[in-house]
Order: C-alpha cells, then structure tokens, then sequence
C-alpha cells in the first residue's frame, strides 16, 4: 500500500475557467495519495450541486462542468474553496488488478533511454516498476487511460523531447515520476517499457472503462526481453 503524506495548507489551490461551460480546481502540492483522496471527496460534494453538469476528477486537479454558465461566478468559485477546505480524504475500496506485463524488446522501444538515464539495468528496472501497488488516481488522456501513483523515485525518466506518434494499446510507459498504461494505440511523449495483452476499454460494457480511481494496479513480470 503506498504511504499517504500530508498536503501542505499553506498553498493555496487555484481556479481557472475552461471557456464559458467550465472551470478547473488545482489543488495544491505534490501528485500524492492524500490530495488525491481529497480530490475524489471534492468531486462527490460538487456533483451533487445544483449547477454543476458534471465533475470530473483529474491528476490534483477538478474539471466541473456547468448546466448553464453561472451568474455569480464568483460565489460559486469561494463555495467550491471552502468545500475542499473541509474535505477530508476519502479511501475508496477499489479492485486490486494483476496486471502481466513483457518487458523490453519490441514491446519496451524505450527501455534502452531508460537505462541510460537511470543506470540501472533491464532486469532491475523491471523488477522496481513491479514492487509497488499502485493506486489508479484518475482516468483521462484517453478513454480507458489510468494515471497511476507510488512508482519508485530510481525510475524517474524525463518525458521524450520529440513525442512518438503511435504507440500500441497496453504499452506501459514512464513519463517524469508517473508511470501509465495506454488503453488504446496512438501518440505519446511518455518513455516505452513494455506491454500487456489487458483490454482496458470496451464501449460494449457498462462501464465501458474497466478500472475506476480508488483501484489498484499489481504489475508482474511475465517475461523479459533483453
């Protein structure tokens, strides 16, 4: 289970318009469990109001969609700030799902870039990316994509300069401090490591995504491809 730290109060969050029929909540702080479960906490409270269409959880941050554009902008925006003053984290109880997982090869065209800027090597990086349980934050970036948490610090790899411009669905890949699953083929700045058969989108079902946040993600090493 990945350790919660607590976020700092002292920042204070912000608040951005998305054109006239949204807004954006930024919490403050580092990509941690606990924000993150206050983050779901804030998106239960302002779904329920009467304005708000939709509330969308993000990677620290809320996207809160608007019936009608409000008249009083303003009270809306102390309301929301004063609820997630008050909001606690909230632990949802989700699904731990294994998650096999090739490594390197052709499935991990970028595993070469991650051991030159780690130093560590292939069987290694596949064994750290293994080792936590990682909460699933929020879905985005595509239908059926799950930001995940809790990677090892040692994997770290800087986002590529020059993004790929189609990379396979079930390509598990590191960008920066994250690491993420593609749920569908298609373009990506993040660094390829290698990839699992897991289907992790079907319009056919409801719900169509298969993971929801508050889930957990349990990588293993089906095979290595030096």
């Amino acid at each position: 289970m990945v350790a919660a730290k607590e976020p700092d109060m002292s920042i204070a969050p912000t608040i951005s318009l998305l054109g006239s029929s949204a807004l954006l909540f930024e919490a403050p702080g580092e990509l941690d469990l606990a924000p993150q479960q206050r983050i779901w906490n804030l998106a239960l409270q302002a779904g329920e109001w009467p304005e708000i269409h939709e509330a969308v959880p993000g990677m620290n941050n809320l996207m809160l969609t608007f019936l009608k554009p409000p008249r009083e902008l303003n009270a809306l925006c102390e309301r929301l700030l004063q609820a997630w003053e008050q909001s606690e984290p909230l632990p949802l109880e989700g699904r731990i799902v294994e998650l096999p997982v090739v490594y390197g090869g052709e499935f991990g065209p970028h595993m070469n870039d991650v051991i030159a800027h780690t130093g560590l090597d292939i069987e290694t990086i596949a064994n750290l990316h293994c080792e936590p349980l990682y909460p699933v934050y929020a879905l985005g970036s595509h239908p059926g994509y799950c930001y995940l948490g809790g990677m090892d610090p040692r994997l770290a790899t800087p986002r590529r300069q020059v993004p790929v411009l189609n990379i396979g669905a079930g390509s598990v890949s590191i960008g920066g401090v994250q690491t993420g699953v593609s749920a569908s083929a298609g373009p990506s700045g993040w660094n390829t490591i290698g990839r699992t058969e897991m289907s992790f989108f079907d319009p056919a079902q409801t719900p169509p995504a298969i993971l929801r946040p508050g889930d957990f993600l349990r990588l293993r090493i089906e095979r290595i491809i030096r």
